[in-house]
Parts: structure tokens; C-alpha cells; sequence
């Protein structure tokens, strides 16, 4: 079943603009007249869904710049740099996600290119998510322009089947935040994630369990999420090339291979997927990184850049009420090689000042000649703002001012205020 229409087109179904019910294998609507009817044996029944946001980045950008509507748009910065995300036509030339920015380039040369605005995006992100939480409490965020929803028993409190929930909650997105997502319905996280990708933009896709032995069987193995390169290549040592090799394999033949990840990949072969949708998981990681326009090696130009991103990370942690005790330092060489460090330390702290001065310790120790195109910094081992609060307060000057700041520049501004070490004459890289 390679065509996702196969998985929409036959059982009772309705359509996706007016809600109205309509007949098996009828083509448009007999209210509306809209083609975008959705049909699935089991539709009525299905309540799990991943919704994703098309081309976030990008969306938010033409909404936002409508003569850029029909043109190529890369989010990106600098030659550089790398692709944070690509619509749709600039899709259509290759350009993808990650891909170094003068590579994009070469495959579209008239793109237009947008540096990116986290802020907008962390605020249109949330929009979405508070649209998705009116629907039901149990939301899974996995990234800022996806998660999945679990529906069940909401049929009584909207009235209507999880299915028509759904596309009632694309509409209303695509007419209040000015973007659109695409739905995935099945009956678990695994399949709803890849029926979110089978009918992109704007897209809604159903994919019950009966279907997931036939769509699969012909995908790579590394199609199963957490099956990385190096398990693919392990996999296909033993002759497992396709996931319907998988299929055909016994489950203890696989136990017996691969452990206790057999099971897990002779369940998810089968479409079998057991994990329940877990509210309010919350971030793992809050980093900041940049890619420099040239090759940079000198500390105290280093420690500049450092500086600013422990800013960030801090700015973005106390956004979140959150602190961390794990500090990572991210850099990576002139020829792509990535050096990551990280240090623990006694209790959580969301100060920029802390930050920074545990990752300028892991900074100079990485001093040694090597010319760096990348820097980043990270906090992680993330807890609750209140546990972070005791230990802070007791440095109670650097706390103070650092909160002072902070006010200024939400009055003010990010320019509004430079620490000494933040400030960067003419000619240095940023």
C-alpha cells in the first residue's frame, strides 16, 4: 500500500473542510462540494494522532512576507551555516534541513534567504500548542511544531469523533495562527507519525493497524524510529534489509540476535507500538549555537561568542521557570569534526553568569590551535525554577544584577545592556 490515498479511501468517512458525514468512495462533498474527504474502515474508532506543523519555519515566514508566497525560502544564515528549514519549492530542488547553506545554494540559486527568529517561532509554537490542549490534556510535545495527541474519551465533551476533532482543529489553526499542519490518525505513536508524513502540506492521513504490515514491508529498516546507521548496518550484516525481512523473521530468532531490541523491532515491524502519549515531558536540553562566516581559533574571540549564548540559554531558562545542573560545550572543527564536553555541577542554576563560567572552563582547555566554524553551549539535567532559586540567591550580587538586566532588556530591548565581555569591535566574527 504505497499510495497513502489507499489508506483514506474506502469506509465511512466525512469531509475535512465542513465536517459533513459522506458515503463510501463518494469523491467530494454533496454540502460543500470540497474534494477533501477523508474515508477509513476505521475511522470512527481511531483516537491517537501526531500532528506536524508543514515547513514551520518557512510557513511563519511567508505568512508573514506574503510576496514571498510563491518564491523559494531557506531559513538559514551565511554561507557557512546550515539549512534550518525549507519550503516547499525550494523543496522541490533538494534543498533540505541541515544541509550546509552553500550546498542549498548551488541546487537553488534564487532562493530567498531569512535568517532565523526563534522568538516568533517559540510564540506561534505556543499558539499551537494551546489550541492543541483544548482538545485534550494528554499532549506530547516532541519538537516546537509537533506532538502527539491522545483523544480517547473525548467524543462526549466535543460531540464528535477524535477524527472530526481533528480536522476541525487543522481549520481553525490554518484561520487563526495562519499556517498549516498535517494529521496522522492511527492506533498508535508509531503509526501516527508516519501517517503525518504520507499526505503532506495540509495534509490528514489515516492508517489503522490492519494497514501496517503492507505499508511497511517494503521501507528500509532504518525507517524504525531509534534504528540508527550503525544498527542498520548491523541489521543488514544479518540479512535485514527490509523491514518486511523483519516481518518475516520469528520473534524469539530475533531475541536470540539482537536482545531485548528484537522484540522491540519484531513488534514495530508488525506495527505494534505500546508507549502511551506522556504529558508535559518538557524540553531535555536548552542550547544555543552558531556557525561562524570564517573559521575562528582565538579564545578571547571565543569566549566573546560564549558569552552571548550563555545569555540566550539563560534568557530561555528563565522563560521556562526552568535550571539545570549539566553544562555542555558544543564546537566543531574546520573539517566537521565535533568536540562536546560537559560538566556537572552541585545544583541547578539558570544564571548566565554560572553558565558561562563552567563552559569557559571546558572553552580554554579546548584551546589548542584548531580553528573552530561552530560554538555552542547547553544546559541540561533540567528541574523546576524553585530548586535552582536557594543556591542562586546565595551569590546574592550576581543574581541581583543579573535580574536587573533581565528587566532592562525586556523594557528596553537585548541591545539595551552589554556586559563588558559581550562587546565585539569592528571586523570580529559573530
Amino acid at each position: 500500500m504505497s499510495d497513502p490515498a489507499q489508506t483514506t479511501r474506502h469506509g465511512p468517512g466525512f469531509c475535512r473542510d465542513c465536517l459533513t458525514d459522506a458515503a463510501d468512495q463518494v469523491r467530494r462533498c454533496t454540502v460543500c462540494g470540497s474534494p477533501r474527504l477523508i474515508h477509513h474502515p476505521a475511522l470512527g474508532a481511531l483516537a491517537l494522532a501526531h500532528i506536524d506543523c508543514d515547513a514551520f519555519y518557512a510557513t511563519i515566514t511567508k505568512r508573514d512576507r506574503p510576496e514571498l508566497a510563491d518564491k523559494p525560502v531557506i531559513i538559514g544564515g551565511g554561507k557557512r551555516g546550515v539549512v534550518a528549514a525549507a519550503c516547499y519549492i525550494a523543496r522541490t530542488y533538494g534543498v533540505r534541513s541541515a544541509m550546509p547553506m552553500f550546498k542549498a545554494l548551488a541546487l537553488c540559486p534564487e532562493a530567498v534567504v531569512i535568517r532565523p527568529d526563534m522568538a516568533l517561532y517559540v510564540r506561534v509554537g505556543r499558539q499551537v500548542r494551546q489550541a492543541m490542549l483544548a482538545l485534550t490534556p494528554l499532549v506530547e510535545p516532541l519538537s516546537i511544531d509537533e506532538a502527539f495527541l491522545d483523544l480517547t474519551g473525548t467524543e462526549r465533551v466535543h460531540g464528535m469523533i477524535p477524527a472530526k476533532v481533528l480536522a476541525r482543529f487543522a481549520t481553525q489553526v490554518e484561520r487563526d495562527v495562519g499556517i498549516t499542519v498535517s494529521v496522522g490518525l492511527s492506533a498508535n505513536k508509531f503509526l501516527a507519525k508516519i501517517a503525518s508524513d504520507l499526505d503532506k502540506p495540509r495534509g490528514f492521513a489515516v492508517l489503522g493497524q490492519d494497514d501496517a504490515c503492507t505499508l511497511l514491508a517494503g521501507k528500509p529498516v532504518g525507517f524504525i524510529y531509534g534504528v540508527g546507521p550503525a544498527a542498520q548496518e548491523k541489521l543488514q550484516s544479518r540479512g535485514f534489509r527490509l523491514i518486511g525481512d523483519l516481518q518475516r523473521a520469528e520473534e524469539t530468532e530475533l531475541m536470540k540476535l539482537f536482545g531485548a531490541d528484537g522484540q522491540r523491532l519484531w513488534r514495530l515491524a508488525r506495527g505494534i507500538d505500546t508507549r502511551k502519549v506522556v504529558p508535559d515531558r518538557g524540553a531535555k536540553t536548552i542550547s544555543n549555537e552558531t556557525t561562524f562566516e570564517e573559521d575562528i581559533r582565538d579564545f578571547a574571540t571565543l569566549e566573546r561568542v560564549l558569552w552571548r549564548l550563555c545569555e540566550k540559554v539563560s534568557a530561555r531558562l528563565k522563560g521556562g521557570n526552568l535550571a539545570g545542573c549539566t553544562i555542555t560545550l558544543k564546537l566543531k572543527t574546520a573539517d566537521f569534526r565535533q568536540r562536546t564536553r560537559s560538566h556537572s555541577i552541585a545544583a541547578p542554576t539558570q544564571l548566565a553568569g554560572k553558565i558561562f563560567a563552567v563552559a569557559r572552563e571546558m572553552l580554554a582547555k579546548e584551546i589548542d590551535g584548531t580553528a573552530f566554524r561552530l560554538l555552542g553551549a547547553g544546559v541540561s539535567a533540567l528541574r523546576p525554577e524553585a530548586e535552582a532559586a536557594h543556591e542562586d540567591l546565595l551569590d546574592r550580587r550576581a543574581a541581583h544584577a543579573e535580574r536587573a538586566m533581565d528587566d532592562v532588556r525586556r523594557k528596553f530591548g537585548n541591545a539595551a545592556l552589554m556586559r563588558g565581555i559581550a562587546y565585539q569591535g569592528p571586523g570580529k566574527a559573530s
